[in-house]
Parts: C-alpha cells; structure tokens; sequence
C-alpha cells in the first residue's frame, strides 16, 4: 500500500493573519446548493429520524395543527440543512481579496458551536443564508507552537425577512504534521476495541425502551415547575455504526462533499481536486470519508471512523426538546467537542438545570450538558437557555434577535468579537 505524500510542514506566518483579518466582516456569497430548499413534511422527518427523533411535533403535519405552532415544525437543527444565497455578487476588486484560502494547508479543528434560535421553520418556509468570518486572531496551539483562532458565522432568514437562526463556530487552524498520516501502518494497526458485553447492550436497549415515554410532549412543562439541580435524561445513541451514518446523511445532507453522484462529482472534482485524494484502488474519493471509511480515517491518523459534531449538537437538542415539550423554546445551544466519537462507540446524553430566571421578559432555565462515551469520559459538553411555559402567563414568546436584518446580526457578531478580544 502507497502511503499518503509527505507534505513540508506549513508554518502560519503574519501574512497568513493579516489575510484571515481582512476578510472579517465580509459577507461572503455560497455556491453551495443545501439539502432542502423548502420546509417539507418528509425532509423535516427525514432529518429527525436522521438522529434518532420520532416527536411527532417534527414529524406529523397533523400532530402540529393541534400543538400552539398550528402546524409542523422542523426541529431546531434543521437549519443546518438549509441555506440558500443571500448574499449580491462581490465586485472584482472584492473577489480579487477572496481569491484563495490564506490558510490553506493547516489543520483545521472544530473547538466550539454556538447556535441560537428566534423563529421556528414551519412547513413551507424557505431559508436565505448569509455568512462571514467574525473575528481572528493569533493564540497558541494545542500542542504548542501557533494556531489561528477563528470565528465563523452564518446567519439564515426566513422568506419573510425574519431572522431565523444563527451558528457561530469556532475553530483552530494549527501546523500540520505531515508524518501524522504515517502513525499507523499495516504493521502496526489502530487496536480494536472490546466487544460490548450482553450487560452493556442491556443496558443501552433499556436507555431507549424509555426515550419515548420520557417525551414530555403535549403536556407544558411550567417553569415554575423546574428546580435549580433537575436533572435531564440520560438519553443514549450509540452503538455508533456505519449504518446510523447513512440515515444521517440522508436527512443532513452531505455538506462538505457535492450533492450528486457520479458526473455531478465529477465537476466539482475537476474544480477543487485537492478534495478528492485517492483510495486504495488509486480511485479520487471525497476526503470527507475519513466519517464512514475505517481505512481513509487510519491514513489521517486516527483511530478509525468517526462522527461529527454536528451530530452531537443535534443530539443534545434532542436530550432538551424531549424534557421541555411542545411549548418551550429552545433558544441558545453551545457545545464543545473534547473527544473523537470513533464508529462503534456508545454516547450517554445528561443535563442538569443549573439556573432559573427571568431573562428579557422570559421565563427561562439555563441547562448544563454532558456527553459521556464508553469509557466514561467527557467527549463533549455544552450549555443550553431554554424558555418555559409559565402557568401565569402560559407559553413563552419567542426571543428577539439583537438585530433586525443578518447584515446587522453580522455586525453585532463582529463587535462582539472585538470586544471580547480586542
């Protein structure tokens, strides 16, 4: 077996950060098409099913014209599954800035998400999109040595006007070993982990025995109900397996890799060939399948396949909109992703209300969250504002954004950066 090119390590250089700071605040057009360009019954199912949720809220057009939302809505994350371009063509002078990656060779690493949320997408809705690099800077990398700290953005609307959605990722972009590739080779391969005992698999078929009884559903859940210490779950997913990959693809989407087989690959291949290193048949393959091909994840160093955190993200939505019921708000989600989630390995979702209070006019619990792997250690962890019901003043409104427009959600991201960081 040929073994991956030995590249020469990129170093960052203060060009590298002047290129990245330049593009702060740019709002940036997306060629990319997105998996749903319309809020459908049977894309919404497919999403929720996608991770594991059957709530009928996200799922049965029917069930919704019965809740306070008078019809379906997707779940929170749906919106990772659309975005169409909001964003008018650059100028030349503009795209003669954009052209190319000031980064391009380094690591890139997903350190945090944070999401909100201010409306629901209902059945029928459309989603725009507009994104842009908030804030970058200088700061040190994981194991040593430089890393770019940077902050991207992306904003969505609805066909109305309206402020949707938001998500805000972090990410480092650190020097690149190029040795990493060849850590593991035919004589040394990745140790195979212990097969699950009958008592383990008992244990998980237990966990999902009781998710759909634990929905609290169409019942309120009133926040003067909640106690500060509640605790949510635990909800599992897992084992994980190259089989939950495909239905979560089916209902994300791709995203990373073209959204057609065959020619359609085949386009963008010839576009952006870096993208498509070859397989073990010498074949050009997307090198997002380090997600769900063992071989391809050895070649980049790791154990073997693995998740990503989008599905974290989602699952700790799932944990929260089982607990909070059809009439709550799930407003503001973060998460941090500490460990690789490899194929094959079990996720245990918990939570614990660590706060009640009266936020903006609302009636709102701050939620602690934990995602705990197999071997009982952190591998993800988050925080959570959720907006309750009030048995005085009955269902929450629903939380303003702090601009009217995404090009001032964009502006108020960027100052925000800047006054965090300078």
């Amino acid at each position: 077996m040929s073994e991956p090119r030995t590249r020469e390590v990129v170093r960052i250089t203060d060009e590298m950060l002047e290129g990245m700071r330049a593009r702060v605040g740019i709002e940036v057009p997306e060629p990319r098409r997105y998996h749903n360009d319309v809020v459908t019954q049977d894309g919404a199912r497919h999403f929720a099913w996608g991770y594991g949720d059957d709530n009928p809220l996200y799922c049965d057009a029917e069930y919704g014209r019965g809740t306070r939302w008078n019809g379906l809505i997707a779940a929170p994350a749906f919106s990772y599954t659309m975005g169409e371009d909001d964003v008018a063509p650059l100028s030349p002078e503009m795209k003669r800035k954009m052209k190319g990656d000031p980064i391009a060779g380094l690591g890139l690493y997903q350190a945090e998400m944070q999401l909100q949320w201010w409306q629901p997408l209902r059945e029928g809705d459309r989603c725009y999109l507009r994104k842009s690099l908030v804030g970058t800077r200088l700061t040190e990398g994981r194991t040593g040595g430089k890393s770019i700290h940077e902050v991207r953005g992306i904003f969505q609307r609805n066909q109305h006007g309206d402020p949707v959605a938001m998500r805000r990722g972090t990410f480092f972009a650190t020097e690149r070993d190029p040795d990493r590739g060849k850590r593991r080779t035919k004589a040394d391969p990745a140790p195979a982990p212990e097969p699950y005992s009958q008592a383990e698999l008992d244990a998980i078929d237990a966990c999902y025995a009781a998710e759909a009884a634990s929905r609290r559903g169409a019942e309120p859940r009133y926040w003067e109900d909640v106690a500060v210490g509640e605790t949510l779950g635990p909800m599992v997913k897992g084992p994980l397996k190259l089989t939950d990959m495909i239905l979560w693809h089916m209902g994300w989407g791709m995203h990373m890799s073209p959204p057609g087989a065959f020619r359609m690959t085949h386009d963008v291949r010839k576009k952006v060939p870096g993208m498509f290193p070859k397989d073990l048949m010498g074949i050009p393959d997307t090198v997002q399948r380090c997600h769900w091909q063992p071989d391809w994840a050895q070649r980049l160093g790791f154990l073997t396949a693995y998740d990503y955190g989008a599905q974290r993200e989602v699952w700790f939505s799932h944990l929260i909109s089982n607990w909070m019921g059809d009439d709550a708000w799930l407003w503001k989600l973060t998460a941090k992703h500490h460990k690789f989630n490899f194929h094959g390995d079990t996720t245990w979702m918990t939570g614990e209300v660590t706060a009640k209070e009266e936020l903006d006019g609302h009636k709102a619990v701050r939620i602690n969250l934990t995602a705990t792997n197999r071997a009982e250690e952190t591998s993800s962890s988050g925080q959570a504002v959720v907006l309750l019901p009030s048995r005085q003043d009955g269902p929450p409104n629903l939380p303003a954004p702090p601009a009217p427009d995404l090009s001032g959600l964009i502006a108020h991201q960027v100052a925000e950066y800047r006054d965090t960081y300078g």
